[in-house]
């Protein structure tokens, strides 16, 4: 007996908590930000509001979908699958994809098959607050952190031309949401020529 088809089941993405959190208090909780929140968290940013509405909608079907069928003539089984909002950290169902999808690229497509490690670089707490009102100083942190693993490897391993790799990653958040800029890196374990050499790490560099 032949197995059965297996049949798409879509989501209600109004059952979610965070939808219904949104759906019944966004509005309010916006009009409230510049008294109750912006001295702790910083300005109410548009982008913000941009990635909240596009989540409420996200997975609706009155808001936009695409009709899926099957080529086979002996099957021609469709469905309609709802338009998702691909964001980003903030709807849990298009983040959880897209973590995947850049993992794989990452691995496969990114990162050349030489030793890596991870480096997290942060801020003292008496400088957070700068970011919180200029997001456009991440940028600037970015930069800084690239520089300063370029110096340190070309000091250690005597390459004054040599070039890092790595992959970098801004974070805005630590434990309990709390505002916590930070940059989390995969960075090649030595450094590259252009020509594609690739000098690693010895643990005698490292002393």
């Amino acid at each position: 007996m032949p197995e059965a088809s297996p049949i798409y089941h879509p989501r209600d993405p109004t059952k979610s908590p965070l939808w219904k959190i949104l759906h019944n208090n966004y509005e309010q909780f916006k009009a409230n930000y510049d008294e109750s929140c912006e001295k702790q968290y910083g300005f109410f940013r548009s982008v913000v509001d941009h990635v909240v509405h596009d989540y409420l909608k996200c997975g609706d079907l009155k808001e936009g979908f695409a009709r899926v069928r099957c080529t086979n003539p002996d099957c021609r089984n469709e469905y309609l699958l709802a338009f998702s909002c691909k964001g980003r950290w903030f709807c849990p169902s298009c983040h959880s994809k897209k973590v995947i999808k850049f993992g794989e690229d990452v691995c496969n497509n990114i990162l050349y098959p030489v030793p890596h490690r991870q480096s997290v670089f942060s801020i003292p707490i008496l400088l957070r607050v700068y970011f919180k009102y200029d997001r456009e100083l991440l940028t600037d942190f970015c930069h800084c952190a690239r520089e300063s693993l370029e110096i340190f490897f070309r000091t250690v391993l005597g390459l004054p031309e040599g070039i890092p790799g790595l992959v970098m990653v801004i974070h805005t958040f630590g434990d309990y949401a709390r505002f916590h800029p930070h940059l989390h890196a995969i960075v090649a374990d030595g450094l590259f020529r252009k020509n594609g050499t690739f000098y690693v790490f010895s643990k005698s560099d490292m002393k």
